[in-house]
C-alpha cells in the first residue's frame, strides 16, 4: 500500500495521517453530541484532549509488554548498553509500537479522573466519548491498511504489501482484516450515534460499545496474522484481553440497567 506519502517535501506516514483525520473527526462528532444534551461543549473536548494523552502512553506502555522478554533481558544485563544511542534504539524497539486496548484503558482511566476531578456527568460524557471512540478507530484502521500493520491471515484472495514496514507483512496475498475491522467500527459509530440522539441507553453506551467491540475483535484476531503481541493460554493477547472486557462491561450493563432510574 502507501505507508508513506510526502507532503511539502517531508515524508508523513499515512498511519499517522489517518489517525489525525480520526482525531479531528472523533473530537468535532463529540462537540456536536455535547451540544445536545450539555450547555456547552468545552468540557468534553478537553476530556477528549486529555485522554489523548492516557491513549498515547497506555498503547506504548502494553505494546510494550507484550515484548517482556526483550524487557526482561534488558533489565537483568542493563551492562551490554554501551551508549546512550543503543538505549534509545532499545527503548524505541521495546516501546516504539502500540496495542489498541492498552490505548483504551489509558484513556479511560485519564478520562475517568478528569471527569472526576471536574465532577461532569460521568454517564453523559460517556455516552458522548463511545462513539468517538468507534469513529476514530475506524480511520485508524484504514491507516493500518494503508501502513501495512495488523495484517490479515495468508488467502488465495485480497491485498500484496509490498512496502510494509514489517517485512513479514510483504510479498505474499493476505486477507484485508483492517478494511473489515473498519467496516465494523463505522457500522459500530453510527449504531451509537443513533442510540445517543435517541436518548436509548443512556449511560451505558460505553459499555455497550466495549461488549460489541471486544466481541468482534475476538472473532477478528483470528483473522489476523501479526502474532508480535503474543499469547496466553493458545490465544492472542488481545483475545485474552477481549474476554475480561466483554464479561466485566456486561456485568457492568445489567447492574446498571437494573438500577436504571438512578440515572435516567
Amino acid at each position: 500500500m502507501f505507508s508513506y506519502i510526502e507532503i511539502f517535501g517531508k515524508t508523513i506516514s499515512t498511519y499517522a495521517i489517518m489517525a489525525i483525520l480520526g482525531a479531528l473527526a472523533a473530537g468535532f462528532y463529540a462537540c456536536l453530541a455535547a451540544r445536545r444534551r450539555l450547555p456547552d461543549y468545552i468540557d468534553t473536548l478537553i476530556l477528549l484532549l486529555v485522554s489523548s494523552v492516557g491513549v498515547f502512553i497506555g498503547g506504548h506502555i502494553l505494546y510494550g509488554i507484550t515484548q517482556y522478554r526483550v524487557l526482561f533481558a534488558v533489565i537483568s544485563d542493563p551492562g551490554h548498553i554501551t551508549s546512550f544511542n543503543e538505549f534509545i534504539d532499545i527503548f524505541n524497539y521495546i516501546f516504539g509500537g502500540s496495542v489498541f486496548y492498552g490505548g483504551l484503558l489509558g484513556g479511560i482511566i485519564t478520562g475517568t479522573i478528569y471527569i472526576k476531578r471536574k465532577k461532569l456527568d460521568f454517564y453523559t460524557q460517556c455516552d458522548i466519548v463511545a462513539p468517538s471512540i468507534a469513529l476514530f478507530h475506524f480511520f485508524g484502521r484504514i491507516g493500518c491498511f494503508l501502513g501495512g500493520c495488523c495484517y490479515g491471515i495468508e488467502c488465495s484472495f485480497g491485498v500484496i504489501f509490498t512496502s510494509s514496514p514489517i517485512i513479514s507483512a510483504n510479498g505474499v496475498c493476505r486477507f484485508p482484516v483492517q478494511l473489515l475491522e473498519a467496516a465494523f467500527e463505522l457500522i459500530l459509530f453510527i449504531v451509537l450515534a443513533i442510540l445517543y440522539y435517541k436518548n436509548i441507553l443512556k449511560g451505558r453506551l460505553i459499555l455497550l460499545y466495549l461488549i460489541t467491540y471486544s466481541s468482534g475483535r475476538f472473532v477478528f484476531e483470528f483473522l489476523r496474522a501479526d502474532n508480535i503481541r503474543g499469547f496466553i493460554f493458545g490465544i492472542s493477547t488481545s483475545q485474552a484481553i477481549s474476554i475480561v472486557i466483554f464479561f466485566v462491561s456486561l456485568i457492568a450493563f445489567i447492574i446498571i440497567k437494573k438500577n436504571k432510574e438512578r440515572y435516567e
